[in-house]
């Protein structure tokens, strides 16, 4: 993080009172990597996840195939074709990722925001009592 993000989000814990302050420790710090990256096959879009994993998978192993293809050929045409095949099984793989890590970051946005969520209502909470 940067110095100004540091500092605003020391402001931010500043203007809280203790009760927010506690409620913010028990969600604790954001999730790591590796927990976010699991997290997407859990949920409403898990079924979606698991099967743009499986294509992801699929494309790799049709991409590791096309290659051993493509080297033991000695067509050119062939070697042509086999390359193009691993082109498509790459790009398959790239795009089922660039999906995963979407879905990802919005699980983040999300997050957050539910925070903020909860912060409004607390605070309207207290400002109706």
């Amino acid at each position: 993080m940067t110095t100004k993000t540091e500092d605003l989000d020391r402001l931010i814990l500043e203007a809280l009172d203790e009760d927010d302050r506690g409620i913010l420790a028990e969600l604790g710090e954001e999730p790591g990597y590796f927990a976010q990256a699991f997290g997407l096959f859990s949920g409403k879009l898990a079924w979606v996840m698991w099967i743009a994993y499986i294509v992801n998978i699929i494309g790799a192993g049709l991409a590791i195939w096309a290659a051993w293809k493509m080297f033991q050929t000695t067509d050119p045409v062939m070697t042509m074709r086999w390359g193009i095949a691993i082109l498509v099984a790459v790009n398959v793989g790239l795009f089922m990722k660039g999906g995963l890590g979407l879905q990802m970051q919005n699980n983040r946005i999300l997050r957050e925001l539910k925070r903020v969520e909860l912060q409004l209502a607390r605070a309207q909470a207290r400002e109706s009592v």
